[in-house]
């Protein structure tokens, strides 16, 4: 194992330790109630009695960011590539687009789930609603920054359309799109979260307003808890596998 590879095993591990050192420090050593802010011993209790609890809501929570992604990333690519291809539906998408990021989210939770109701499909619905902005402005984006001596290659070749397309403006810009990509995983769980919080019968946001509404904080924290590492192990994989993907096109600042 190289001194590099150690390094990026350990610096993730370092970085929580101090933080849960942290943490401790400040339930020790200052007069915070416990309802305010549970000791990392407390959550970790939490953890185990609320084991089965949390086990199910994990999975309908990780269920719902899977779909949300998965859809915004389909209707994001496909909102980008009509755009590409016809201005005049730019013209009358770019503006629906925007407002539908103006709109606060909070705002909308009510309505999908009184249109969708209180299963898993309000939330996914408001995942998609987070996640698919992201890729859709990077892909475009990528997509219409193509380097125009590559498009005028391919038209003395005679390429058609969907030849330029699939060989030379799709590949130049996925770097874009994995961009985009990182961002819509990082920002996945908020919409799963919301739509919960508005209205569910289960998930982690369910467990989370449940637990707030009993003051029983250290639950609250066991589910942020679970919800944070899900965030994180999610994007790790997305990250990982973009750049097996994008192998070709390496990162202009390299992180030691």
């Amino acid at each position: 194992m190289t001194r590099q590879t150690l390094s990026k095993i350990l610096r993730p591990i370092v970085t929580l330790v101090v933080m849960i050192l942290v943490w401790w420090a400040i339930t020790a050593f200052t007069s915070l109630p416990p309802y305010m802010l549970p000791s990392p011993v407390t959550v970790a209790q939490a953890l185990v009695a609320q084991q089965q609890t949390l086990i199910g809501a994990t999975a309908t929570t990780f269920s719902e960011i899977i779909l949300g992604l998965a859809a915004g990333t389909i209707l994001g690519m496909a909102l980008a590539l009509a755009m590409v291809f016809s201005p005049l539906l730019q013209r009358w998408l770019m503006p629906l687009l925007l407002l539908s990021q103006a709109i606060p989210v909070f705002a909308l939770a009510p309505l999908l789930v009184l249109w969708f109701g209180f299963g898993m499909a309000s939330k996914v619905v408001m995942a998609v609603l987070v996640i698919f902005f992201p890729v859709t402005a990077s892909f475009f984006d990528g997509l219409r920054r193509v380097d125009i001596g590559w498009l005028d290659l391919a038209r003395t070749m005679n390429a058609s359309p969907w030849a330029m397309l699939r060989h030379v403006r799709l590949f130049a810009a996925l770097p874009a799109f994995g961009s985009g990509l990182r961002v819509a995983t990082a920002i996945a769980p908020i919409g799963a979260i919301i739509g919960e919080w508005v209205g569910s019968s289960a998930g982690l946001g369910y467990v989370m307003m449940n637990a707030n509404a009993r003051i029983q904080t250290d639950v609250m924290f066991a589910a942020l808890s679970i919800l944070s590492v899900m965030a994180i192990v999610l994007w790790v994989i997305v990250d990982r596998v973009l750049k097996r993907i994008l192998y070709w096109a390496p990162d202009t600042i390299g992180v030691p």
